[in-house]
């Protein structure tokens, strides 16, 4: 029996793809925290729900944001015997976190508008309306700093779809101002922070089930598993192919393991090295799986295996 493993390392010190922002998280926190400040003054002046709410939003947003800030400098550390993987996934229990504080506040918000539609105030538009512009340039400055950042991880993604969310926000207020200031509709209010709160939702719903998925150790949703067990059986020698897993560490690090069934010919021939390398290529290549390890196996030993389960 010949038993070969082989593996392209996990990063080490060098961390997550994540850890190229943690300055732009920084000052995405700072815009957050400034926002609701202003909102909140604005909310209290004004006595806008819809302010208040995208105040609570713009709260999240920076809590959201620290969250993933420290999980990104937390991923950064490197592996030890006793976390051979480091920290990595720190990283997608803080999107699941940031899901869920999502959520809390659509609850709030949705309880707080109803209560609005039978307890009215009155609202005065023309400050919403100014108090909004500002929080709509504000979170302009925070899209352009993790614009690029977005698509390196789920953390990161979860961070720009707070800073997304609350700029949508804040233009429901800018409408809701402007319907009071030009016809003194004070349900505008109310209604501008339910559609604050719907705004939410999806977004919580997406980031909640891509994190779901990885924490499952789901096959990666970009991997097609039958596709990569046909192209490790293209390659010249190999016989079978079983025992094929696929999952995510954490977002952009997929790794793969399987037991590769080998002809007695090619063992024979002293070629398993140079064919173990054309596997791993192969698999970093075409599915972009830069962490495989691979266990080459002959015949004899697939046959062993099976006599001793029947």
């Amino acid at each position: 029996m010949v038993i070969m493993s082989h593996d392209h390392g996990v990063p080490s010190a060098t961390g997550t793809p994540s850890g190229a922002y943690r300055s732009r998280l920084l000052w995405t926190i700072g815009i957050s925290i400034a926002i609701t400040v202003v909102q909140v003054v604005g909310s209290l002046l004004s006595g806008s729900l819809a302010l208040l709410a995208d105040a609570a939003h713009s709260l999240t947003d920076a809590v959201g944001v620290g969250l993933a800030l420290g999980a990104v400098t937390l991923a950064q550390r490197a592996p030890t015997p006793a976390r051979t993987f480091g920290f990595y996934r720190v990283e997608i229990f803080s999107a699941v976190l940031n899901a869920l504080l999502l959520l809390g506040i659509f609850v709030w918000v949705l309880y707080s508008a109803i209560r609005r539609f039978s307890e009215p105030v009155e609202v005065k538009g023309g400050l919403m309306f100014a108090i909004a512009l500002i929080g709509l340039a504000a979170n302009a400055v925070g899209l352009h700093l993790l614009r690029d950042a977005k698509d390196k991880s789920l953390n990161l993604r979860g961070a720009y779809l707070e800073v997304l969310g609350d700029a949508l926000g804040s233009l429901a207020v800018i409408v809701g101002g402007l319907v009071i200031l030009l016809t003194g509709w004070q349900a505008a209010d109310p209604i501008a922070s339910i559609v604050i709160g719907l705004l939410i939702v999806p977004r919580a719903y997406g980031l909640l089930r891509d994190a779901t998925h990885v924490l499952l150790e789901a096959t990666p949703q970009d991997t097609d598993i039958a596709e990569v067990r046909r192209h490790l059986l293209a390659e010249p020698g190999v016989v079978a192919v079983h025992d094929l897993h696929a999952w995510t560490v954490t977002s952009g690090m997929p790794v793969l393991t399987a037991h590769v069934v080998v002809s007695e010919a090619v063992l024979r021939s002293e070629d398993h090295g140079h064919l173990l390398g054309r596997l791993q290529d192969c698999l970093g290549d075409h599915f972009d799986i830069a962490h495989s390890t691979l266990q080459l196996e002959p015949e004899t030993h697939v046959e062993a295996s099976h006599a001793m389960h029947d």
